[in-house]
């Protein structure tokens, strides 16, 4: 008989990947860190996710809407099998001016994430920032059929 050893990643390099992967557009690589059975919730926004293709098209629409966004980790915990990882988010945003103008505004909002990682995969995922600070009120909108808290 031979023992074969099975290397999971550390939470925090988990947690890393996962937002390095998001941060970058690989769609797929994310969801990939995710259990079969997880529970994300986006306290800023009012939204929970239970399903691998509704939390894909989450995250797609967040990159379709604020293209160039960025979460810029500022400082990761671990506890046993739960992470803490605080995040600055960064966006910039296009919105309706007077007289038919545009202008560009600059968003910088500090948040919290706490993931539960159970061999490896991502069993719950909460963030918590200021949703009305983040100004991704188009973003809740298209997904506000989906608010299941």
């Amino acid at each position: 008989m031979h023992n074969v050893s099975v290397q999971t990643p550390k939470s925090d390099e988990v947690i890393l990947d996962a937002l390095a992967h998001l941060n970058n557009g690989n769609i797929n690589s994310v969801i990939a860190y995710f259990a079969s059975e997880f529970h994300f919730r986006d306290y800023g926004l009012g939204l929970e996710f239970t399903g691998r293709e509704r939390l894909a098209e989450f995250f797609r629409k967040i990159r379709e809407l604020y293209p160039d966004s960025l979460v810029l980790t500022d400082h990761v915990f671990v506890s046993g099998n739960h992470v803490i990882a605080e995040w600055t988010l960064r966006a910039t945003l296009t919105e309706p001016f007077y007289g038919g103008l545009t202008r560009n505004i600059s968003v910088s909002v500090h948040g919290a994430s706490i993931v539960r990682i159970y061999n490896g995969e991502i069993t719950d995922w909460s963030d918590f920032y200021d949703g009305l600070t983040s100004r991704r009120a188009a973003l809740a909108a298209h997904f506000e059929e989906w608010v299941e808290l």
